[in-house]
């Protein structure tokens, strides 16, 4: 082989590995995602001609919800309680296993709040607890029942918000 043949190669053989990584890194993030909508996977046009913008927006979240709890891969019986935040017993939202939609939670902390010490556990009133991750200290003024949102984040990370408090705190779901 020439240098030139060897060097072309090399080449050849990098840009592969490249590539194979990026559609690597593609499938991973597709899979920590979980599902792709309809209206993700679908041209406009597509979505237009199957009609599917008749739908309100509760509807096609019932339908991707359902679509999801019934992909390929799905357990027997299908995932849909699990996977629908309406349904509180089944909300898997903030564990570690969960691939559904992330989307904020809205509810009330059950009690008395004045702030947070490094290791605050969050009961809330749609029955989940959440723990503080991070070890940061919050005195505030005592409230009762303050309405809390926790958010997601970037890389599986959730951050609760409690009402009037300008400050966010990144929190891990414990039941």
């Amino acid at each position: 082989m020439t240098k030139k043949t060897t060097a072309q190669t090399k080449f050849a053989q990098a840009i592969l590995a490249l590539v194979l990584g990026l559609l690597a890194g593609s499938l991973w993030a597709q899979q920590q995602q979980g599902f792709s909508s309809l209206e993700e996977r679908m041209t406009a046009k597509e979505f237009r001609n199957s009609g599917l913008e008749k739908l309100s927006e509760d509807e096609l979240r019932a339908l991707n919800d359902w679509i999801r709890g019934h992909s390929l891969g799905a357990e027997e019986g299908g995932q849909y309680a699990g996977n629908d935040p309406a349904n509180q017993e089944g909300d898997r939202r903030g564990f570690r296993d969960y691939y559904g939609q992330r989307t904020p939670i809205t509810t009330r902390i059950k009690g008395t709040f004045n702030g947070w010490n490094g290791e605050t556990v969050f009961e809330l009133e749609n029955g989940m607890i959440w723990k503080q991750a991070e070890q940061h200290k919050l005195g505030a003024k005592t409230r009762e029942n303050p309405e809390v949102t926790i958010e997601p984040g970037f890389l599986s990370a959730w951050y609760l918000r409690i009402d009037g408090i300008n400050k966010r705190l990144r929190v891990t779901r414990v039941e």
